[in-house]
């Protein structure tokens, strides 16, 4: 088993990763980590609101039993004499500084963007750019780590990737908008969106997230050549808003494409594509990474978000589109909280120990 440790575990996001990694066949929560507020104290204690009783928990599911009760070390103090494995759920500040610490040792898996545009860090998805990771030992050498730091994209930019892959690989791709309509749990519980701000009502800014998408799109679907990853010639411009939902991003896509294709031809490439996930056995992967829908009123995110556990993204509407040379046009519904966040992470995970850069 790999032993891991979980930094930033008392958060919403590292509530996730425990919960993510309940029971799993290859990985087992040894170490939890948090603020210096929660530090030397067991993790149900930790979670618990000294005033009122409460249990500060807000996944639909409990960790393990064994959990709850491992004691919580301060992050800055966490020791990696005993863990194979980081999992980062701390916002970029931080993580700029605990990250490398623990890279020194051992490889970490992170959800925040603190080194996501590194020129020697890989942003892996599994099953759309696992050839990346070679750059993983650029990264160890420049840097003189045993280990190393690989993030998950931001969780807007997954499920656009995962569905531009098939689109690229097949017909090539002169330029992608997209428009996103993001969910509530995206900006995280604290601070948070104020409820008196977005019920009913649209907020048309998220700050850093349209030049997050552009980028992590293009270094994504780029090439890796020698210890560089080259972007992807196509532009991507999008427009991000925070919606009245709680969990799933809807995002309405529109590509043009180098070779001319019809609706059809792209509705079955999606569907072919698996990228090698069954083939490898990985734990947490999703039958199908893209679920197409033929109803005319889907995706929808109360209705879809949940596909294949969380783990699929799932896309409706292609149809042509006459604005763009080429023009092809799609919705996608994709869950934030799960692959594109703590699940995203561990199945990460999984890849780079089925490829031999973990354990």
């Amino acid at each position: 088993m790999i032993r891991a440790a979980v930094v930033g575990a008392t958060g919403i996001v590292g509530q996730q990763f425990l919960v993510a990694l309940k029971d799993h066949p290859w990985i087992e929560v040894k170490s939890l980590a948090a603020s210096e507020r929660s530090a030397g104290q067991s993790y149900r204690k930790a979670i618990t609101d000294p005033a009122t009783g409460a249990v500060r928990w807000f996944c639909d599911e409990l960790p393990a039993d064994s959990v709850m009760d491992l004691p919580v070390v301060n992050a800055t103090e966490l020791s990696t004499r005993d863990i194979d494995l980081v999992f980062s759920a701390v916002e970029s500040g931080p993580a700029k500084t605990l990250e490398p610490q623990y890279a020194a040792d051992v490889p970490v898996i992170s959800t925040a963007s603190a080194f996501r545009y590194e020129d020697d860090v890989p942003i892996l998805i599994p099953g759309v750019n696992p050839g990346h990771a070679r750059l993983l030992q650029t990264q160890r050498k420049r840097r003189g780590w045993k280990g190393f730091v690989t993030p998950n994209p931001n969780c807007t930019t997954i499920g656009l990737a995962i569905t531009l892959k098939p689109i690229y690989d097949a017909f090539g791709l002169n330029s992608v908008i997209m428009t996103s309509m993001q969910s509530m749990s995206g900006a995280g519980r604290s601070p948070g969106v104020i409820g008196l701000d977005i019920l009913d009502n649209v907020i048309p800014f998220i700050p850093g997230e349209e030049e997050k998408v552009q980028k992590e799109t293009q270094k994504i679907l780029g090439a890796l050549e020698g210890d560089a990853i080259h972007p992807a010639p196509f532009v991507v411009s999008c427009s991000c808003s925070r919606v009245c939902v709680l969990e799933g991003h809807t995002e309405a896509v529109f590509a043009s494409t180098r070779a001319r294709c019809d609706a059809a031809a792209v509705v079955k490439a999606m569907r072919e594509y698996d990228g090698g996930l069954v083939a490898a056995g990985l734990p947490s992967a999703p039958k199908h990474l893209i679920h197409v829908n033929d109803d005319p009123f889907r995706p929808q995110p109360r209705l879809d978000r949940d596909t294949e556990g969380g783990m699929a993204t799932t896309v409706g509407r292609v149809r042509p589109d006459a604005a763009l040379p080429n023009g092809i046009k799609y919705v996608l519904v994709s869950h934030n909280t799960k692959m594109g966040a703590a699940r995203g992470a561990v199945l990460e995970a999984e890849m780079l120990i089925h490829d031999g850069y973990i354990g």
